[in-house]
């Protein structure tokens, strides 16, 4: 599959989640085999671009390209400097979110609220393609099936796309008032699919090998993007790819591999946080690592007490090297 002039090596790719996908979590999944990755929501106000969470979520140093950056906005005048800004910053793709469910987003007539007025999603649209096509930016979409199930519009959101030049659409299979509850609409998908030529990325609801094969038979879409099956368990992308190309498992990650990416997970997550930032938004991720490990419970209570960075991952590392290192990771219950 190709996105603009970029060819993905494999068809599993890695979804933006707000406070989840940073550059810690962005590098470990393309080492663990995402063909792409979408980095968190990025604000398109530039206000806010001098802020340190923004500054954050824009910072890709050391990052594998191709680096694409998601923007979040209504104003396509702002929108549209919004890309230019972060291409400046090394962005190789621009993303426009119009799927976020989030209640703040949408209060503020971004992220899916905007489903609701197809000529403002044109508009922004065309604008942000007319700044980036001249720069050899590819620009893509990721949206959802309508704003509720009384007003699904995604077959023309997608054609509208095309026609404004997206470069490839991501569609998550539900409403935004379906939330994250519910079956994805992988009939949804396929309709889209057969009413559109560009590239069409399936997401939601896609937590294994199996489950991403269905999907791509069912709805004839290109590629697979996993959000939060891949929270704790970021080998899901080697497995998948593995499994499309092979027709055959992996094996699960040993104690003793599961103790060298999480550590080196963490290391990575302590350096781009710092001190007291980095023990708090680290805690999420180790909770996800080990959720259903057997006798995790004790150590992921005492987890949430520390306050330090050295004592969270001495701790981490004491009880991991207390594991059989050769013995499969596997959780008793499924974490997700």
């Amino acid at each position: 599959m190709m996105i603009g002039s970029w060819t993905l090596p494999h068809p599993v790719c890695a979804a933006p989640m707000a406070g989840v996908t940073d550059r810690p979590y962005r590098r470990l999944c393309k080492a663990l085999g995402a063909a792409y990755a979408v980095c968190e929501m990025a604000a398109s106000n530039p206000r806010l671009w001098n802020s340190v969470k923004t500054a954050q979520r824009l910072n890709h140093h050391g990052e594998p390209e191709p680096l694409a950056v998601q923007i979040a906005g209504a104003d396509p005048d702002m929108m549209a400097e919004a890309a230019l800004f972060n291409v400046r910053k090394g962005a190789c793709i621009i993303d426009i979110n119009m799927g976020c469910p989030a209640k703040k987003v949408c209060k503020a007539a971004s992220g899916s609220a905007l489903l609701r007025d197809e000529t403002l999603v044109a508009r922004i649209l065309e604008r942000v393609v007319a700044v980036c096509r001249p720069l050899g930016i590819p620009v893509t979409l990721k949206t959802r099936t309508g704003w509720d199930r009384q007003s699904r519009n995604a077959v023309r959101i997608a054609r509208l796309a095309e026609d404004c030049g997206i470069a490839a659409l991501a569609l998550h299979g539900r409403t935004r008032c379906d939330l994250y509850t519910g079956e994805a609409e992988y009939d949804t998908l396929r309709a889209v699919r057969n009413a559109i030529r560009i590239p069409l990325i399936a997401n939601g609801d896609i937590d294994s090998p199996e489950k991403a094969r269905q999907v791509l038979l069912t709805t004839g879409a290109d590629a697979v993007m996993i959000g939060r099956a891949a929270r704790g368990r970021p080998w899901i992308f080697r497995e998948i790819a593995h499994y499309l190309k092979h027709g055959s498992h992996l094996p699960p990650p040993t104690y003793g591999e599961l103790r060298e990416l999480l550590l080196g997970h963490l290391e990575d997550h302590y350096s781009f946080y710092g001190e007291h930032v980095g023990v708090r938004t680290a805690r999420k991720h180790i909770g996800w690592y080990l959720a259903g490990l057997p006798e995790a419970g004790p150590l992921l209570t005492r987890i949430m007490a520390l306050d330090s960075t050295d004592a969270q991952a001495r701790a981490l590392r004491h009880w991991l090297e207390q594991q059989p290192a050769e013995k499969a990771a596997t959780p008793e219950t499924t974490p997700h």
